[in-house]
């Protein structure tokens, strides 16, 4: 379809950002250690407030956080606070809630980790243009392309798992804000551990769709990813 066809179709960004831990850097949450001058969530939410086609975006932060007030970045698309929770399940519910008024139940609504700042932007056009008529949503992933082994005691290796078939998940992951907003409020009442929104939706009976993204769409939970980000932007820069 034409992106034409989609001109009455709304985005929206919800980014959870309430942890406070502070293991990979010292007495600094890791979304807030900088990256190229800058703090880390300023990257990943520039990458969705100066995105066209998104209409705009929530942060969750954690009522502890005393860095965000620090950051002063100005973003090009109007950005809601909303409190965090005591899980991830929780705080997204909080930034899906912080959009009543503004989005409507069948609106799409992109959840994107706060340590993701390598998005592109292509791939949010593609998993835009991929899933805005799909009943169910969908998520960005990547094929995995190593070996896997499955642990047993002592690190030794139990098994070999065939990857075939098998994707390692990313973020963004899209789906309606009604749909999504049921899917985790289900999860909270039965206390049911998830560990990102898909896995939400597959417990609520869906299947969400695979859309492949880029492989430099990292998540940064050890230094050395910190430093791998660094190149990946910067070699954007230069390539720009």
């Amino acid at each position: 379809m034409a992106r034409d066809d989609q001109s009455q179709v709304k985005f929206w960004a919800v980014v959870p950002a309430a942890g406070i831990g502070t293991r990979m850097g010292g007495d600094i949450p890791k979304q807030y250690l900088p990256l190229l001058g800058r703090p880390i969530i300023e990257h990943t939410l520039a990458r969705l407030c100066d995105h066209g086609r998104i209409s705009g975006v929530v942060v969750v932060l954690s009522d502890e956080d005393r860095w965000w007030p620090q950051t002063a970045m100005k973003y090009s698309r109007p950005l809601l606070v909303a409190a965090g929770g005591a899980e991830r399940r929780d705080s997204v519910l909080n930034g899906l809630d912080a959009l009543a008024g503004r989005a409507s139940d069948q609106d799409w609504v992109l959840v994107h980790d706060a340590v993701r700042p390598c998005l592109r932007a292509e791939d949010i056009d593609r998993l835009m243009d991929t899933l805005w008529a799909d009943e169910v949503g969908g998520l960005l992933a990547v094929p995995v392309k190593d070996t896997m082994k499955r642990a047993g005691s002592n690190n030794r290796v139990r098994e070999t798992v065939s990857r075939e078939s098998l994707w390692q998940a990313q973020t963004p992951q899209m789906f309606r804000l009604r749909a999504l907003r049921d899917a985790i409020q289900l999860t909270a009442e039965e206390d049911r551990d998830v560990t990102d929104e898909a896995q939400a939706m597959e417990l609520a009976g869906a299947r969400p769709r695979l859309v492949e993204g880029h492989e430099d769409n990292i998540k940064i939970t050890r230094r050395a990813d910190l430093e791998l980000a660094e190149i990946y932007l910067t070699r954007r820069r230069e390539e720009s």
